[in-house]
């Protein structure tokens, strides 16, 4: 017996809004929660949401359809957020690093902590748009071609940045280096 508020599930054209659009809502969802698994499970309440919801069938035209998942993809990402506040967890990497930090010299972690200090520093004196591509590259591990889709460039611009912010970085290092030689 049918539900009154359900309608019976398309799924070839449930598969088609997913081929269509399920890499660029996961893209999107990715780049916004702390996990790729977190992302793998708000991107399948989304298209669950799709094949529940009365309405899809009349949206016929892509931007509308991408519009409506995008927004339910958005709802999703707050309710992430909002549980995530009540449920705090526990990060398992910080307890690793205590572990090896633990086995590791006095002078082999300030040195390992003085690194990632001066890293920080010197991605914080790059553009807001560089340290962002940074982060969805090496944070998200998201391929050029994902970055791209997502902030709407060309693939080609977005190496080309990536490539100018890396050499940026290690002329900042030099300029550091030398810096350093001559406080010694």
């Amino acid at each position: 017996m049918q539900q009154p508020n359900t309608v019976p599930i398309d799924e070839s054209q449930n598969m088609t809004l997913f081929d269509l659009y399920g890499e660029i809502l996961f893209s999107y969802i990715q780049a916004h929660t702390a996990t790729r698994e977190d992302a793998e499970d708000l991107t399948v309440d989304v298209f669950t949401a799709a094949c529940e919801y009365e309405g899809v069938p009349a949206l016929t035209n892509p931007e509308e359809q991408l519009a409506w998942l995008k927004k339910v993809a958005h709802n999703r990402l707050i309710d992430y957020y909002r549980w995530k506040q009540r449920h705090p967890s526990t990060d398992i990497d910080q307890f690793t690093e205590i572990l090896f930090a633990e086995q590791q010299l006095p002078e082999e972690t300030a040195i390992q902590h003085e690194i990632q200090s001066e890293l920080r520093q010197h991605i914080s004196q790059l553009s807001p748009f560089q340290q962002r591509i940074l982060h969805l590259r090496y944070g998200y591990d998201l391929r050029c071609a994902e970055i791209a889709h997502l902030l709407g460039k060309r693939e080609g611009a977005i190496r080309q940045i990536l490539a100018r912010t890396i050499q940026e970085l290690r002329t900042l290092y030099q300029h550091s280096s030398i810096e350093q030689g001559k406080e010694l």
